[in-house]
Order: C-alpha cells, then sequence, then structure tokens
C-alpha cells in the first residue's frame, strides 16, 4: 500500500482525470497499491452539486464517484505527471444499494476501488462507497480503455 509521502489532493487528481470543476468529486487519495485505491469524498453534501436533480442526489450517483476512482487509479498506476487516456464506463453489474441518497449520509465518503482484472484495453473492478464505516453503495464495473479498438 503506498501511503508514504504524500498523497494526491483534490488538484492532483483534477489534473488527471477529464472530470474539472464542481464534476471533479473525490478530495483526496487516502491509500493505494496496484490491486486498489481509497479515495476520500466530501462533495456529495454541496448544495450546487452538479448531479442533483429535483433538489437531491440520489444513491446512483455513486456510480460516478466510483467510476472517479478508477480513473485516479489509473493516473496512479501509470505513474506520470500528464493524464492517462480516457476510460469508458462500458457496464456496471450486481449494484446495491443501502440508502436511497447520497446527500443525506454524514460528511465524508470513502470510496474503495479494486482491479479485479484486466488487460491492455477492458479493466474490472468491484466498488464500494462507505458512509461512517458502513457500505451504502457496491457493484462491479467495466471499463474500457480504448473505444477506438472494440
Amino acid at each position: 500500500m503506498s501511503t508514504s509521502g504524500t498523497l494526491p489532493d483534490h488538484a492532483w487528481i483534477a489534473a488527471r482525470i477529464p472530470h474539472q470543476g464542481s464534476m471533479c468529486l473525490l478530495d483526496a487519495v487516502l491509500q493505494w497499491d496496484a490491486g486498489h485505491i481509497v479515495c476520500r469524498a466530501s462533495s456529495h453534501t454541496r448544495a450546487d452539486h452538479p448531479l442533483r436533480a429535483h433538489g437531491s442526489l440520489g444513491m446512483a450517483n455513486g456510480i460516478e464517484y466510483a467510476a472517479q476512482a478508477m480513473a485516479v487509479h489509473g493516473a496512479l498506476l501509470a505513474g506520470s505527471d500528464r493524464a492517462p487516456a480516457a476510460g469508458f464506463l462500458a457496464s456496471v453489474r450486481d449494484v446495491q444499494w443501502h440508502a436511497p441518497r447520497l446527500d443525506t449520509l454524514p460528511p465524508e465518503l470513502h470510496v474503495l476501488a479494486q482491479r479485479l482484472s484486466g488487460d491492455g484495453n477492458t479493466l474490472l473492478y468491484s466498488f464500494r462507497l462507505e458512509a461512517a464505516g458502513a457500505t451504502v453503495l457496491s457493484g462491479r464495473a467495466s471499463v474500457m480503455l480504448d473505444a477506438s479498438l472494440a
């Protein structure tokens, strides 16, 4: 687990994922290694959250938090100061949520993603979001790294 030195913060993350401004949802990386990443997020509490609809932030939006954690994991594994090639969320499976909304959860979320398998073009991750130590969302996601090869 890489916890030595300075771990990536919001500015580092924003420089390496395609989502900018208020759509960069993660605050920081708490820990990571070749197989997994744990990030912290508090953006779900913002009244001006870009994914809010009809005054609330539904739990399904947690999938975007997980996707961003996967992108950050890819950037860390790439080991470069530039953004890695864009990935695209190809599918999500076995998604389960245990709360109806993100915006009513405690102010700190932990976003965990574990790389299960992958090749040069496709990756499979499991993910979960935790609030106050309890899982509020979990599932699996496949990511396509180069859509032109499909």
